[in-house]
Formats: structure tokens, sequence, C-alpha cells
């Protein structure tokens, strides 16, 4: 779930100072207190109130957070909900009793740094056969200057004197509840347990600087569009010694100019003509490797027809098996023919169909009762309307001198 920014939660902007932030923050509690606010959301706003002063308070805290974002304090889950601030006379305390100091225990956890993702864009043919490729990747990493420790190389990183190098601090309050006894984290080193004389001048003190990197990806054949190859361990840097994220490679494939996929089989449209279908043929079909294969078309072949040339298909991403090249046959009537063409395909109908180009007249027996000037209803008349059996039919359903007579007419 993505985290709402500290300032837009204050209502502050980032050049404000720390005494602006404070009267806002006051401004912010008191209108949110669940003491004070009986909304249902009230709670948790507050708690999201109290977590941005918290952060945007502290200077050192607030540069991590306006150079790394949430990244850059805690590992992105900085969840103190009431840390003890005094703004009622004890009522933080007394939440902070209910509800726990999270953030003073877990302060020095190790922390899993965040998650990457990066598009990549690949050819058709270089997700078929696999590609190593080279990315330029932004992420968090420890500071090259002081390793990570946050201070300057060469001065002194000092044990706490606050907590002694606990990182927590314990306090004791009275309220009209009587007293409690609250354990918290350490406001002078907020609970690292150590403080530096002079913050590094590259991270300023935060371990951490973001850099660009060059990073190869191996794509592995079978790939698919709109599938992640995850790179385990090259995402943003964890806090804390914790382990670093993972970067996910989202993949792009562009479309092919001959072919279609269907998972790992290819498909491709073959045109032959009219005689080629009738007739037969073979042809010469392409193959994703850049050759061709010949294919072999028996004679009286429809529209429409699927052939199969086992394993020139892609490789299956598992197991490496190739599936199939799927050939249909797109069979290509002619939209205009010379003479001796004509001439050909009319001979060629007639000798398939005698009638072909006739209007025949059926005799029509009619019974006593119907007048010899009137018509039957199922008499059929050549200067009349009449249905056409392939009438609605697609050029699909048509058979193959179907669609020779609809050319000729």
């Amino acid at each position: 779930m993505a985290q709402t920014d500290y300032y837009e939660i204050l209502g502050v902007s980032r050049q404000d100072s720390e005494e602006e932030i404070r009267r806002a923050f006051r401004k912010k509690a008191m209108e949110y207190h669940p003491d004070r606010n009986k909304e249902p959301d009230a709670e948790e706003k507050f708690k999201e109130i109290n977590e941005a002063y918290q952060v945007l308070s502290d200077s050192t805290k607030r540069a991590q957070y306006d150079r790394f974002g949430h990244a850059g304090v805690n590992g992105g889950s900085y969840d103190r909900p009431f840390d003890g601030f005094d703004v009622f006379g004890g009522f933080g305390d007394i939440f902070d009793s209910f509800f726990g100091d999270a953030g003073g225990r877990r302060s020095r956890a190790p922390q899993r740094g965040s998650d990457l993702q990066q598009q990549v864009t690949l050819a058709f043919e270089d997700a078929a056969f696999g590609i190593e490729r080279e990315i330029d990747v932004s992420r968090v990493e420890i500071c090259h200057e002081c390793s990570g420790a946050g201070n300057e190389p060469g001065t002194a990183i000092n044990t706490c004197g606050t907590c002694g190098g606990n990182g927590q601090v314990r306090r004791t309050q009275r309220s009209v509840f009587g007293q409690f006894a609250q354990v918290t984290s350490c406001p002078t080193c907020q609970g690292k347990g150590t403080t530096i004389e002079r913050p590094c001048t590259v991270c300023r003190g935060a371990g951490m600087e973001r850099r660009n990197r060059k990073t190869v990806v191996n794509i592995p054949a079978g790939i698919q569009d709109g599938m992640q190859v995850r790179l385990t361990g090259e995402g943003n840097v964890g806090s804390n010694g914790g382990p670093p994220g993972n970067l996910y490679i989202l993949v792009d494939v562009k479309p092919h100019k001959v072919f279609q996929r269907d998972q790992f089989d290819l498909l491709y449209t073959l045109p032959i003509n009219v005689a080629e279908a009738a007739l037969g043929v073979e042809k010469e079909i392409p193959t994703l490797e850049g050759e061709t294969t010949t294919l072999k078309v028996p004679q009286g072949t429809q529209h429409g027809s699927e052939f199969r040339v086992r394993g020139r298909g892609i490789s299956h991403i598992n197991n490496g098996r190739k599936g199939d090249l799927r050939v249909f046959v797109d069979v290509q009537v002619p939209g205009k023919l010379n003479g001796k063409q004509r001439k050909l395909l009319e001979e060629l109908a007639i000798s398939l169909d005698p009638n072909y180009g006739k209007v025949v007249e059926e005799e029509i027996y009619s019974n006593d009762s119907v007048n010899e000037n009137q018509r039957p209803q199922d008499q059929t008349y050549a200067d009349e309307d009449h249905e056409d059996p392939l009438d609605g039919k697609s050029d699909r359903d048509k058979g193959l001198f179907d669609r020779i007579k609809d050319a000729l007419s």
C-alpha cells in the first residue's frame, strides 16, 4: 500500500522550519486526538500525525526522509504510533501504554530492503530464443564513503550517554489513571545506541546513498509478454544489516510481422488461390529461425483448414520442449479475371454443374380446389425475388466452388 507523504500529513512544505512543523503538529494533534475527536478514523489519523512528526522534528531523520523517502527511515516501516510526546499533559503516554512502543522495540532490528521493478522491451525473436540484456538500475546502496556507519571517516562513533548504548529509555509518568512506566526509543540516538560526532558528508549520516548501476539480466527462452524475471538481492539495501530487496524485470514483447503466438505455438496464415486449393500444392513456409519448411497442401483443401508442423514453435520456458507451427489456409478468390481466366473457370463450373447459369422451371401440379389463374404458393418464377440458399453464409462457410460462382456472377 502506498505511504502518505509526511509533509502532506502535517500540511507543511519541505521548506518550513522546525518551529512551523511543531505548530502544525500541535494543531493537527489537537484536532484528531482520540480523547477529543470521536470520529471512527480519528485514532488512525492521530497515529499518522505523530509518526510524521517523529521524523520531521528530527533533523537527521528529516534529511534521510528528504533524500530516500520512507526507505530512509527504519527501512520504510516507521510505525511508532504514540511515542510519548506530551501535548496534552500525559495523554500521549496513556495511549503508549495501550498500543506499545513498536518503533522503539524494532528500531535496531534488521529490516529487509524494498523491492524494485523495471520494464524491458524485447523483440519477438529475443523473447522466443532468450537473450542477455544490460539495464541501468537506480537503487539505494550502502554508502561507499562511510561503509554504512554514517560518520565521516576518521571521526568517532560514541556510545549514547542517554541510554548507555541500549537504544531505549524508561520513563515513568503519573496521570489521572495512576502511574505508568514506559520503555521508549532513546530520543538522543533514535534507538541506535550510538551517536556520531560528524555525519558523513556523502550520505549525511544515513549510511545509505542512491546510485546507478548496470545489471545484466538473463531473459530465458520462451518468456511471454507480461511475465517478470526476478533478480534476488538486486533491490534496495536493507537497514540495520537487513537483507536487500529484489529487482523484478517486467517484460514487454513486441508483435511479429508474420507470426502470432498462442502460448508456445506459432500461428501463420498461408494464402493460396482457388486452383491450388482444388488441385493441391506444396508450399514453402517460413519459420522463426529464418529458414523455410515444405508444407504439402492436399487437393480439395477448404478455406480455414489448419495444418501443424511439429516442433517448429517456441520453447517451453520450464522444460525447453517446443510447441508447433500451426498453418491456417486462406483460399483467396480473385477479384478480377481476364477473358481467358473467365472462360476456363466457366468451363470448369459447367463441367461440375451442367445446369450452371440456367434457370430450371419445375412443373406444378395443381389440386382441384386451385383456380387455374391462381399461382401455387410454392411456385418459383424466374422473374420474382427468391431466397438464395447461400445468402447469409460467410465465405468461410461456403464451399470452394460456391465462392467461385460468387466471383463469376
